[in-house]
Parts: structure tokens; C-alpha cells; sequence
């Protein structure tokens, strides 16, 4: 039983780690209607900034604090310059979404290359902790922790914060959240950073889990997809509980069905569809 328990564990740190991703994409389409092709590419690259950061002696915390600025800094710049320009357009937004995940990830072998590199865990969390008659890695807990009080901020600022009660509104019905007088634009470009700033929180923290290599952003996108799908588009509750839903079978299935992993995880999402084609959490359009 101490191996199901294990695996059962693995299974909630994979999950808490695409639910950290999925919340990112998921709030974006949710908000502003924009399937953000390239928020795979910003997974990766706030992965390899770290990289960086922490391969010249910098501390794992505040490496993990400049790469989540430094994402939200690109979301920005990328919302302001080019996402803004294509609102309301879905086939060129997800064409030049699509372009800026093949321009990133070209970057990002330019400048580190196409070699597999690991990112350590912080020492404080580098090392097993006994539960029974278990040993587990410390550091997947403490994924699991993050991704359990992200739902928990995020249900906060949804329920109990002004800030909130805009972006529901926003959702229900933009043009009347303008007409109030709030900056919509302002909102649109917030909402992007802090979707981007939780692809690059997700790819500091999935490091030490995944690895980073070339070709990992499309890995975690296709993921990252399904989990919004099943979850319910634009709902980041239902991203929660598929999200675990996902990482789960998904471990389960490596180890008992190494070989028709992916392919447990795809005829879920079709069930899923089939019975609910608005996903688990998602609104049925009238």
C-alpha cells in the first residue's frame, strides 16, 4: 500500500503543478476570450531564467520571485504590443499566439541551448520526509502546498475582493464594466501579467519535478489544454479538480500502463465531452 500511497502523492504534486499552469491559461480565456498558445513558452521560460539566476549563486527563492516578474513583465509588454491588437479576432489571435510559442521557444535554444538541464530544489526542501512507513520528497508536499493556496487566493480575490467583482462582471459583459468607468484595458493587461506570471511561477516550480529541455512547452500546453477543457473553459475551479483529475491517472496509468499514458488521459477528456461538452465547472451556452 506504501507504493499506491506514493504514486497517490506523485499523482496530486503533477496535479497541483498543471493546475498552477492551467489557472494562468484558463483565466485569460475566461476574462479576455484569448487562447494563449504561447503560455507554454512562458512556462519555459521563466524555467530557464531561474536556471540562470540560481547557476550564478543566486538564492532558489529570489531567483523564483525575478522569473515570475520578469514573465509578467513579457506578458505585459506582449498584451500591450501585439494580443491587444487581435481582441475579439479568435483565428489570429490563436495564429499569433501560436507564432510567439515557436519565436520564444527558438529563443530559448539560442540562448541555453538544446541540452537537457536540471533545476535543483532549494536545500530546504531537499530531502524525503517519512509518513508510515513512506518516504517522500519533501519538495513534491510543497507543490502540492503552492498549487492548494493558490486555489485559495484565487477563490479569495474572485469572492472577497473588489478586483474580482470586475473581472466578473468583465466576463458577464464587458461593454457595461467600461461604461462604469473602469479602465478595461488596464484590466485586460493585468489579467495577462498574472496569467503569465503563473506560467513562469509553474515552470520555477516544475523544474526540479520535469526537468527542462527543448520541446517541454508544447508538453505542458497540450496538458495544460486538457486539463482546461475537462475543468470547463474559463473556469479555474473545474482547472482545480481536473487538474488533479489529470495528474492522478496520468501517474497511475506510467506506472500500470506506461505505454497508453497519454492515451488514458485523451479518452477521458472524450468522455468528458461527450457526456458534458461544456467541460465538469463550465457554463452551458444557451
Amino acid at each position: 500500500m506504501s507504493i499506491f500511497y506514493a504514486q497517490l502523492l506523485t499523482g496530486l504534486a503533477y496535479g497541483m503543478l498543471y493546475f498552477m499552469i492551467a489557472a494562468g491559461l484558463t483565466i485569460i480565456l475566461g476574462v479576455m476570450n484569448v487562447v494563449n498558445l504561447a503560455h507554454g513558452t512562458l512556462f519555459m521560460l521563466g524555467a530557464y531564467i531561474a536556471f540562470t539566476f540560481i547557476s550564478d549563486e543566486l538564492n532558489f527563492w529570489i531567483a523564483l520571485l525575478l522569473s515570475v516578474l520578469l514573465t509578467a513583465v513579457l506578458g505585459i509588454i506582449l498584451e500591450k504590443l501585439l494580443i491587444k491588437h487581435v481582441y475579439g479576432k479568435e483565428l489570429e489571435q490563436v495564429l499569433l499566439t501560436f507564432g510567439l510559442s515557436f519565436i520564444i521557444a527558438d529563443v530559448v535554444k539560442w540562448i541555453w541551448g538544446t541540452e537537457m538541464q536540471t533545476l535543483s530544489a532549494p536545500a530546504l526542501l531537499n530531502a524525503s520526509l517519512s509518513i508510515g512507513d513512506m518516504v517522500f520528497p519533501l519538495y513534491r508536499l510543497f507543490v502540492v502546498f503552492i498549487g492548494c493556496l493558490l486555489a485559495l487566493l484565487l477563490w479569495y480575490l474572485e469572492s472577497k475582493t473588489r478586483i474580482g467583482a470586475i473581472i466578473r462582471a468583465g466576463v458577464d459583459d464587458r461593454a457595461m464594466v467600461g461604461a462604469l468607468g473602469i479602465n478595461v484595458g488596464l484590466v485586460f493587461t493585468g489579467v495577462f501579467a498574472f496569467g503569465a506570471a503563473l506560467a513562469g511561477l509553474s515552470g520555477v516550480l516544475g523544474g526540479p519535478l520535469i526537468g527542462m529541455y527543448t520541446g517541454m512547452d508544447s508538453e505542458i500546453l497540450v496538458t495544460s489544454l486538457i486539463v482546461v477543457v475537462i475543468g470547463g473553459l474559463g473556469s479555474w475551479k473545474g482547472s482545480f479538480i481536473s487538474a488533479i483529475l489529470i495528474g492522478v491517472i496520468e501517474t497511475f496509468g506510467k506506472v500500470w500502463f506506461p505505454s497508453l499514458s497519454m492515451l488514458i488521459v485523451f479518452l477521458i477528456m472524450i468522455v468528458v465531452l461527450i457526456i458534458r461538452p461544456q467541460g465538469l465547472f463550465g457554463r452551458e451556452v444557451a
